[in-house]
């Protein structure tokens, strides 16, 4: 933990203040979102659709706003969409506790959503911009706040949960209140292109459909977000079929419930650990490209345990069975979390180098609308294989499609690398100019 404070320091001080903003972003997040379901259901006794509608809503409005919020932080600077984010979300944590309607339960979910679709574009732009020749450091150290956070949210929230869920949604709400005040005092303005400007002149703006195309006609950029829709789904899968396979052997009571929760750790603590030695070794003895493939293809590999164990007996009862529903998912959460330090550094950095260092924030947040499509399509691909694999004794599909998918994803992104698409936008030579004779 020292190393990574003694590294925090050696930013300067905007740099610094992002990494805290994203730790203190997501604990307040997740000390409220893993329990806002069960509020619904038990609390306000809302029926399973309306619960779902309402979770819908805010990551619609989410990931459905993140190329607006990109837009917007490109035009007007990274610092009022960070302060505007975190403003809209104090307004709807805290609304989420107090209101039982539909139409105001709607609103305040979709208020929280909105708010991660201002500021998470323009934070990574903001970050991007200001480390410089560091970014891929730098992301590899945003990473380590921004785990950190997920982790300690729920364990804050457990306990705020058991007093009364409206103490947890105020807690949550303050945060962000406190983070909206920090900023506006402490975090320095800062707007897109702002070393090019000072060099160069203030540049004539185009219209927002002009910038939107011009992001659209990216296709380096664009094949790349593509290759690294199945590295979300992947890694999604610490909340999805990890702990339903943990459930499903451990059973759904106290061993299950803890043994769920343990992936959880394993993946945070993991990152929190090791995530700056890796981003470190990797930058030492490869180049982005063979990072991003090797960090997919670990992803891939992370199923592997699971697949073997379906090839095992599953013991009928006692230590065996519990050992045997906890070891293969604990081993795929730790790689999962090994290949994410490989390659969302150099994710991140490949990012503002396809985008040619303009209108970053909105290639972010492109980038992150076309990656959420893909969790949404891939869940709905993964969910109907562990039914399928329920229902005909295949037990090995999910885990045999998941692999295939990181396999997928790394050939990808090799072929990329290859062909020399993920490196910076090729500029246009300048033309000759005549040459006169007196």
């Amino acid at each position: 933990m020292k190393g990574v404070l003694a590294q925090l320091r050696s930013y300067e001080r905007s740099v610094q203040l992002l990494m805290v903003n994203q730790f203190t972003i997501n604990l307040g997040f997740y000390m409220l979102m893993p329990y806002l379901a069960q509020h619904l259901s038990g609390s306000l006794g809302l029926a399973g659709w309306i619960v779902g509608l309402v979770l819908g809503v805010r990551n619609f409005s989410q990931q459905g706003m993140f190329l607006v919020g990109g837009t917007l932080a490109d035009r007007y600077g990274y610092k009022p969409l960070i302060v505007a984010g975190c403003v809209l979300r104090t307004a709807g944590f805290a609304a989420l506790g107090f209101v039982d309607s539909l139409p105001a339960l709607l609103a305040a979910s979709a208020a929280t959503g909105l708010a991660g679709a201002l500021f998470n574009p323009a934070v990574r732009a903001y970050l991007a911009a200001d480390a410089g020749e560091r970014r891929v450091e730098a992301f590899a150290l945003f990473n380590v706040f921004y785990q950190a956070g997920i982790l300690l949210g729920p364990l804050v929230g457990l306990v705020l949960t058991g007093v009364d869920f409206r103490i947890t949604c105020l807690v949550a709400a303050g945060v962000f209140a406190l983070l909206s005040i920090v900023q506006v005092r402490a975090l320095p303005a800062r707007r897109a292109g702002d070393a090019a400007d000072r060099a160069s002149g203030e540049p004539e703006r185009e219209s927002v459909l002009a910038q939107w195309r011009g992001v659209v006609a990216n296709r380096p950029f664009l094949l790349f977000s593509a290759a690294m829709i199945g590295s979300y789904v992947l890694t999604f899968q610490v909340y999805l079929a990890l702990p339903l396979e943990v459930r499903r052997l451990g059973g759904s009571g106290t061993f299950g419930t803890a043994a769920a929760a343990m992936l959880f750790a394993v993946s945070g603590l993991g990152t929190i650990l090791f995530q700056t030695r890796v981003t470190a070794w990797c930058k030492a003895r490869m180049d982005p490209g063979r990072a991003l493939t090797w960090g997919l293809l670990a992803m891939g590999l992370a199923f592997v345990p699971l697949l073997l164990a379906t090839a095992v007996p599953v013991p009928d009862d006692g230590v065996g069975r519990r050992l045997f529903a906890v070891v293969p998912s604990a081993c795929a959460a730790l790689l999962l979390a090994l290949g994410t330090m490989i390659a969302y550094p150099f994710e991140m950095d490949t990012i503002v180098r396809l985008s040619g260092n303009r209108l970053v924030a909105t290639h972010y947040g492109l980038y992150n609308t076309i990656c959420g499509i893909g969790i949404t399509l891939g869940n709905l691909g993964i969910g109907a294989a562990l039914d399928a694999a329920r229902a005909s004794g295949m037990s090995a599909l999910p885990w045999a499609a998941l692999f295939a998918l990181g396999a997928a994803g790394a050939a990808a992104l090799y072929g990329l690398h290859r062909t020399g698409r993920l490196g910076p936008p090729r500029q246009p030579e300048p033309q000759k100019q005549p040459t006169t004779t007196a």
